[in-house]
């Protein structure tokens, strides 16, 4: 059974989500820009309304600026 979005690991990885994104300076709608998603899906991602896979957190992290592999260390450090 998959976890809900409310678990605490996928908590802490929509907090992370919008981490990444504030500290590359973007507001949901340049990075929704940058993903060619609208910015409502981004807001549900954050808010917990709709899960990510893997492949899109993938480009969520290079839209940032940040490299997958060094997100997923902080990732794993604080909710993993």
């Amino acid at each position: 059974m998959l976890p809900s979005v409310h678990h605490p690991r996928y908590r802490a990885l929509r907090a992370h989500l919008k981490t990444l994104r504030k500290n590359a300076g973007l507001t949901q709608v340049q990075l929704a820009e940058r993903l060619k998603v609208g910015q409502s899906y981004l807001s549900k991602i954050e808010r917990g309304e709709s899960y990510m896979d893997v492949l899109f957190y993938l480009d969520w992290c290079k839209a940032c600026g940040i490299d997958p592999d060094k997100a997923v260390v902080i990732l794993m450090e604080v909710g993993g």
